[in-house]
C-alpha cells in the first residue's frame, strides 16, 4: 500500500529510527532558541544598573533573551553537582529521559487505557515523581543548592548584562510569561 503526499505523524508502524530522528530534531530547534554564548558573555556589555528599577528591567529583558541559556546553565550546574551522588546521578537522568519521552517528545496526547491523559496530568504527574524520588535518594540539600546556586549566577547575570545592544523582535520577546516591549 503506498501513501504518496501523506506524512505519518504517529509512530505507529514506525520504526524507533524515525522516532529517535524526530526526538533529535525536535530537541535540536529548542536549543535553536537558544543565544550565542558570546553574545552572553559581552563583556562589553557588562556594567551596574542605573537604580533598583533598571535592574528589574535587565533581569526581566535578559531573562526573555536568554532563557534556553539559562536553562542550560543551571541544569549543567545541578548535573555536575549530582556526580558526586551517583545514585542521584542516575536517577536524574532515568527521570530525564521520562520527561522526554512522556511530556517534551510526545507528538500526539498520551493514552492509557483507551483514555487520553491532559498534558497539566502528566505534568503534575512527572513533577511530583521527579521531586519524590530525588529526595529518596538523600541528595534533597545537594538539589537545592545546586538550583539555587544556579539560579543566582542567572540573577546576577541578568543584573549586570545591559539589554541595550539586544536585538529584540519589532511586536516584543514573549519570555515564560513577560512581553517585553522594545524600546525606540
Amino acid at each position: 500500500m503506498t501513501t504518496y503526499g501523506t506524512i505519518p505523524t504517529s509512530s505507529s508502524g514506525g520504526t524507533n529510527l524515525e522516532f529517535l530522528t524526530r526526538a533529535r530534531d525536535r530537541i535540536q530547534t529548542g536549543l535553536g532558541t537558544r543565544r550565542p554564548w558570546k553574545e552572553m558573555f559581552n563583556l562589553a556589555s557588562i556594567n551596574f544598573p542605573q537604580s533598583v528599577s533598571d535592574a528589574f528591567s535587565r533581569i526581566k529583558t535578559n531573562i526573555g533573551y536568554f532563557r534556553m541559556n539559562y536553562a542550560i546553565v543551571v541544569l549543567i550546574i545541578l548535573f555536575l553537582s549530582l556526580l558526586w551522588n551517583p545514585t542521584s546521578l542516575i536517577v536524574f537522568t532515568v527521570l530525564m529521559a521520562a520527561w522526554l519521552f512522556l511530556y517534551f517528545l510526545r507528538d500526539e496526547p498520551l493514552t492509557i487505557c483507551h483514555s487520553v491523559i491532559d498534558d497539566r496530568v502528566v505534568l503534575g504527574v512527572l513533577s511530583v515523581v521527579t521531586i519524590v524520588l530525588l529526595l529518596l535518594t538523600n541528595a534533597t540539600m545537594n538539589i537545592l543548592l545546586s538550583i539555587l546556586g544556579g539560579l543566582v549566577l542567572v540573577v546576577i547575570h541578568a543584573v549586570l548584562r545591559k539589554t541595550d545592544d539586544l536585538f529584540l523582535d519589532e511586536d516584543g520577546l514573549e519570555a515564560g510569561g513577560y512581553l517585553v516591549a522594545s524600546s525606540p
